[in-house]
């Protein structure tokens, strides 16, 4: 079989290019001089062992010996795989566990461990690590910079089984993304276990359980100690387009490379390099990335050979080339007659041919927007769009609208990332503004479970009904996504967390404390006692609390709470909130109740009275959570030591050491011990007039309250 002259031409030019190409399969994955390997695991750059191997200090690599064998090291991990075109590390990290004595459970041994990557250019992977709670009546649970994240199983409701890990004597919870800090705790209250219990982070893949790990070492002895975890990783930290204007640190070397951008766990820009499609290789090294040779690969040349061709490699792609006298028509190869006979009947066809297509292109997409519109039907019904309706046209005068999945895109400008007003646990909050220049906040909320999706209709309409001037205003709701989106009032002035802790040096005086205290209380007494049915926030903080141009505290973000619970079918597997405010006795019976709440207020009212974060990594161990450290200078009588300076006076010392007080009667380990938020909302309704009148006549009722007769009693100095 002949090919034409043009097809021998195009042979013969691009032989050279062949040839650099064979000559570029050979260039090595990493810089001349420097060691390929560690042990029997490559070492590609920019990964590289010893001075000026690897891109930067971030992916430098130490090879140690280990009982006689060099073994690759990433800081204290080892490392037993990397991708470059993944960009991901696979390394080797402990396993925290517990074990009681098999005759006495007081005879109990404990290890628990955290991994720490910030400030580097690695992060756990979530697509492919899912941390893993293994025991019989076991909480575990695991620390992120933003979440809590952890699960009971137990060996009581249903026997354990090989392989399956579905809360009976295993469970297992998803990990956010972009994650650098985990570290593992073991509830000190309620594991009963009499065997072992463990807490990893490990990739899914490799994971499988066997019923014999709950009640001996089997566990730690099957993998040694250590589990494998898969790392992402980034190359720099900063935006594709700002990398490459400065050409001397730009890492996509290589031809045929592309710029990826990514981010960090801040947020901040970050980016990492691949070779474009029909490319392979190492996108860090000068001529790394090579060309495919798809001709190589079976499937390919059949596929050709199918359509009466033969299959010819160029660079980052392949055609498949008919033979001489023949062309590819219709993607086959068909015999190219010389007679003018064939053209009306070609053309006939071709025009044919495209009148079809036009109209099976306008029938799919009829038929993709009416699947649109049927699924978006299917959402509303589903969260009960039907019966909120129904109940908003018979409720005359609720201001609450069903509003359309279009009219928050064009109100938010589709979502953008310029209009986010910030990210919780829950969802993200979008500025928007609807038609009539009102200004709204657009939660778009990341899951709903199951009960609450059957339930949502009935609660939006019960939410909508709150009317208290210290509560976020609900306008409405949009039912047609498969989870719904909630609209509120905007409030201008960002949150109770910003105000506080913002680096503005602002005098915020004990007086507008107060104020921001009792209001906070005020709202939450209101959905506590005053909403029918009573309502539970579930994640009181500081950033869930927003400040008005005047400084009066709307609480926000109610919509992702719950009616309180008439039954044990709110009993949780996985305990949800924000570190540093969940309470304790939620994580330990995984059931949340309004004292919940209060707890979670508590340690607001700390912030107010100390300025300072619920939760510090940075800090020494006993300084990292404030309620635990505050409870310490309490029982040292040495509360002087956190309070905040500009508010601590000797005018304000005996308001200071009552609102201390009733925070740590909110911060009481068991919940019957705490107030309801409707009596803390009293005692500092009650400082507040103090602090206004202090000369005022004091309500002989109140004045039997513990906290009066210690005011009247006080000693003078």
């Amino acid at each position: 079989m002949k090919y034409p002259r043009l097809l021998l031409r195009l042979l013969l030019l691009s032989l050279p290019a062949v040839l650099v190409l064979a000559a570029a399969d050979d260039l090595p994955a990493h810089l001349p001089g420097c060691p390929s390997t560690c042990g029997n695991v490559d070492i590609p750059y920019p990964f590289g062992i010893g001075d000026q191997c690897a891109i930067h200090s971030g992916f430098n690599i130490t090879c140690a010996p280990v009982n006689g064998t060099e073994r690759p090291y990433k800081g204290a991990f080892e490392v037993t795989k990397i991708s470059v075109p993944d960009a991901k590390a696979w390394m080797k990290m402990g396993i925290s566990w517990r074990c009681y004595g098999q005759t006495d459970t007081r005879n109990m041994r404990e290890y628990s461990l955290w991994q720490n990557f910030t400030n580097t250019h690695f992060r756990f992977s979530q697509d492919d690590n899912k941390i893993f709670v293994i025991g019989c009546n076991t909480t575990g649970y695991m620390t992120t910079l933003s979440y809590v994240l952890g699960c009971y199983s137990t060996c009581s409701r249903e026997p354990p089984t090989n392989g399956s890990c579905s809360g009976a004597g295993c469970c297992k919870v998803d990990l956010p993304k972009d994650q650098v800090y985990l570290r593992a705790f073991f509830n000190e209250y309620y594991n009963t276990s009499t065997g072992c219990s463990y807490i990893i982070v490990m990739e899914e893949k490799e994971f499988s359980y066997s019923t014999t790990y709950s009640y001996s070492t089997n566990f730690w002895n099957a993998y040694k100690g250590q589990v494998p975890v898969v790392m992402d990783w980034i190359i720099r930290r900063r935006t594709c387009e700002a990398s490459k204007k400065n050409t001397s640190s730009y890492a996509c070397v290589s031809n045929n490379s592309e710029c990826v951008d990514a981010s960090d766990t801040n947020g901040r820009a970050a980016y990492r390099c691949k070779c474009q499609d029909g490319y392979q290789g190492n996108p860090y090294i000068k001529g790394g990335c090579t060309d495919i040779d798809e001709c190589l690969h079976q499937d390919t040349t059949d596929s050709c050979a199918h359509r009466g061709g033969t299959c010819l490699n160029t660079q980052g792609n392949f055609p498949c080339l008919c033979p001489q006298g023949k062309q590819m028509i219709n993607d086959k190869c068909i015999s190219n007659q010389k007679s003018s006979s064939w053209v009306m009947p070609v053309v006939g066809a071709s025009v044919g041919l495209v009148v079809l297509v036009v109209t099976i292109t306008c029938a799919y997409l009829i038929q993709e927007r009416r699947k649109l519109q049927h699924i978006k039907q299917r959402y509303f019904q589903q969260h009960g769009g039907m019966l909120l309706f129904e109940e908003i046209k018979s409720h005359q005068g609720i201001a609450f609208k069903i509003f359309s999945e279009a009219e928050l895109q064009e109100a938010t400008d589709k979502f953008n990332e310029r209009g986010v007003l910030g990210h919780g646990g829950h969802g993200t909050v979008y500025k928007g503004l609807l038609a009539g220049n009102v200004e709204v906040a657009v939660k778009r909320c990341m899951s709903i479970d199951e009960q609450h999706k059957k339930e949502f209709g009935k609660e939006m309409l019960i939410l909508s009904q709150i009317n208290h001037k210290n509560i976020v205003k609900l306008f409405g709701c949009c039912l047609e996504v498969e989870v719904p989106m909630l609209v509120y009032e905007f409030i201008p002035n960002g949150t109770l967390f910003q105000l506080i802790h913002g680096n503005h040096g602002r005098q915020i005086s004990l007086a507008t404390r107060m104020q921001i205290a009792h209001q906070s209380a005020e709202a939450l007494a209101y959905l506590h006692s005053w909403a029918s049915p009573p309502i539970l926030h579930g994640d009181v903080k500081s950033s869930n609390i927003l400040i008005d141009r005047d400084y009066t505290a709307k609480v926000s973000d109610f919509g992702a709470s719950i009616l309180a619970p008439t039954d044990e079918s709110q009993f949780v597997t996985i305990v949800q909130g924000t570190c540093g405010y969940l309470d304790p006795e939620y994580m330990q019976t995984c059931q949340l109740t309004n004292k919940s709440d209060v707890y979670s207020f508590g340690v607001v009212l700390l912030e107010l009275l100390t300025r300072k974060k619920p939760f510090n990594l940075d800090g020494p161990e006993h300084e990292k959570s404030l309620a635990l450290r505050f409870i310490s200078v309490t029982k040292e009588d040495k509360l002087e030591e956190i309070l905040d300076d500009q508010i601590m006076n000797d005018e304000n010392m005996e308001v200071l050491e009552e609102v201390a007080e009733l925070a740590k009667q909110c911060l009481e380990m068991s919940g019957v011990n705490r107030p309801s938020m409707r009596e803390v909302s009293k005692r500092l309704h009650r400082l507040r007039k103090e602090m206004q009148h202090p000369w005022a006549q004091q309500n002989p009722e109140e004045m039997q309250h513990p906290i009066h007769r210690r005011i009247l009693h006080r000693p003078t100095i």
